[in-house]
């Protein structure tokens, strides 16, 4: 008897000890960082482009409706690499170095920051990342030297294939030729980064380790290029124009939930000019540009298949928490009229933006674009997928929380076990700005205790709750109630002048604390926003 209780207790034990494991275990990691991409570009987001596979995580897991990135692309990836602002990872701007005498302004980041590599490789991960840079990598800054196990990387970006204009590549720091033995034959790096991530993962599960993979697309940024039999899908379905693709996009968007249907859609920047005043060939030109948009996501989604088929087949995918954003709004350089180049548009040799109309649909429902600091400019979709993770019940659900590009470091950092440093190979590290958001997987409030901040070429704004203080360069400070009127359409600063003075006090403290400096260049104003707030209080 007492032999049959001994044995019963110690499968007791070894149960327990099993399920102790499995509830420790770390989960594997894949972030996806889009480029230039606008919140309403995906079908899950209230788009029209074909995007069934990030609509799939997105029904299976999480839709974050109010996630918040760094408005361009260079201050968005350090504050993500990092888990702090962008001013005190040393990218306050983007890749002009200030000198010495402005720490925040050097062009790559500096040694009292960290990345997520360096942290969750302490913890035990097998590290790597394909994709854009852009965080450094001419002064030297480079992801083999910054945590990364493995990586085949570009240190900027800007080309799609091989024969590109500046197409660089770097494989663990080797410089490749495009035609190298080591790439596949006429790759298209969209499916290249997935290729290689993947080929990087078996590694990871070869040493039995549990992986991290930062996945940073340079797609859908500029020059626009993509397969033409992708191009064709799309050609002749935008002759509708911006216009009326804002209205349907923002149409879907409130069927879905995705927002209140209080939320009036802005009215349309004054600058663009009417579809109907076009000519037919310009009309022509526009929908062209716009279809090698679309074909650029549609290829973009594809790859997102393709890595979760390689993830299931290799049977991981429900230990991996995918999290995909976008590093700013929709892109509406160099102005109005966009870039249409080359003999062939939408190939290596060609150069395509898409320009403020489409730019401003990408950015539906909001105001402006990227490099503002209003919602056009600094919202992303949000998406996280985890089925080991994330309770079943809580699959499809959008999460109104806010959260911030620098919440991805606090988070890796909760779910991954891992310990953020106070030092670092000798350096004093910078505490984390980021709050994890572990908790809003199951459906919990996250714990931020502070408010949220921005600044980028003078645009600036906080958002503490509820409220959103905000102003582009040119303008006075303006107050939103962010959750009645997330389209900013109503200017609460007159009625709540204390509410902006405390805003403005946090602001400026935090404006002091990171380094931040005026913004003393040209400016590129995008928006006739005198014209544009007045057509808006007709609307109230």
């Amino acid at each position: 008897m007492q032999k049959n209780f001994k044995s019963v207790l110690a499968l007791i034990f070894f149960l327990s000890f099993q399920n102790i494991s499995f509830a420790q275990k770390k989960p594997n990691i894949i972030v996806i960082l889009a480029d230039d991409m606008g919140y309403s570009d995906l079908g899950c987001y209230g788009g029209e482009i074909p995007t069934p596979n990030l609509d799939k995580l997105a029904q299976n897991g999480l839709r974050l409706t109010s996630f918040y990135n760094g408005a361009r692309c260079c201050p968005t990836r350090a504050a993500l690499l990092t888990g702090i602002y962008s001013h005190q990872a040393g990218i306050g701007h983007m890749m002009e170095d200030k000198g010495v005498d402005h720490p925040a302004y050097r062009a790559q980041l500096n040694n009292n920051s960290v990345t997520i590599a360096e942290v969750m490789k302490d913890a035990g991960y097998f590290t790597a990342m394909t994709g854009k840079w852009h965080v450094g990598q001419p002064q030297g800054t480079v992801p083999w030297k910054r945590g990364f196990d493995r990586s085949l990387n570009a240190a900027a970006g800007g080309f799609y294939y091989g024969a590109g204009k500046g197409a660089k590549l770097f494989l663990d720091g080797e410089e490749l030729a495009n035609d190298s033995e080591k790439l596949p034959k006429e790759w298209y790096t969209t499916d290249l980064w997935t290729d290689f991530g993947l080929r990087f993962i078996d590694e990871g599960i070869a040493a039995k380790k549990p992986f991290l993979l930062y996945l940073a697309h340079n797609a859908p940024h500029f020059p626009l290029q993509a397969p033409q039999e992708d191009i064709d899908k799309f050609k002749g379905k935008y002759l509708k124009g911006y216009e009326k693709l804002r209205q349907e996009r923002y149409e879907k968007q409130i069927r879905l939930g995705l927002i209140d249907p209080s939320w009036k859609l802005p009215p349309a920047n004054p600058n663009i000019p009417k579809w109907e005043t076009l000519s037919a060939a310009d009309k022509e030109k526009y929908d062209h540009m716009m279809a090698i948009y679309a074909a650029v996501i549609y290829r973009l989604d594809k790859s997102v298949g393709d890595l979760v088929a390689g993830l299931k087949k290799r049977g991981v995918f429900d230990d991996t928490i995918i999290m995909f954003v976008s590093d700013n709004g929709g892109n509406a350089e160099p102005g109005i009229e966009g870039k249409f180049e080359g003999e062939k548009p939408g190939s290596a040799e060609s150069a395509v933006f898409i320009g403020q109309g489409w730019a401003e649909a990408a950015c539906t429902p909001f105001w402006a674009y990227k490099h503002h600091t209003h919602e056009g400019g600094i919202s992303s979709p949000g998406i996280i997928s985890w089925p080991a993770g994330i309770p079943a019940s809580r699959n499809g659900k959008f999460e109104k929380q806010p959260a911030h590009i620098t919440d991805i470091m606090a988070t890796l950092v909760d779910i991954g076990g891992a310990k953020y440093p106070a030092t670092y190979h000798g350096n004093t590290i910078q505490p984390l700005e980021g709050t994890s958001l572990k908790p809003l997987l199951s459906g919990k409030e996250i714990n931020r205790k502070n408010p949220i901040f921005w600044e980028h070429e003078g645009n600036r704004a906080i958002r503490d709750g509820k409220w959103k203080l905000v102003a582009e360069r040119p303008e006075e400070w303006q107050l939103y109630d962010i959750e009645k009127d997330r389209t900013e359409l109503v200017d609460l600063a007159a009625k709540y002048p204390d509410v902006v003075k405390d805003l403005k006090t946090k602001y400026d403290d935090w404006f002091k604390r990171v380094g931040a400096e005026p913004y003393d260049r040209n400016f590129k104003w995008f928006y006739d926003y005198d014209k544009a707030k007045r057509e808006a209080a007709s609307l109230k």
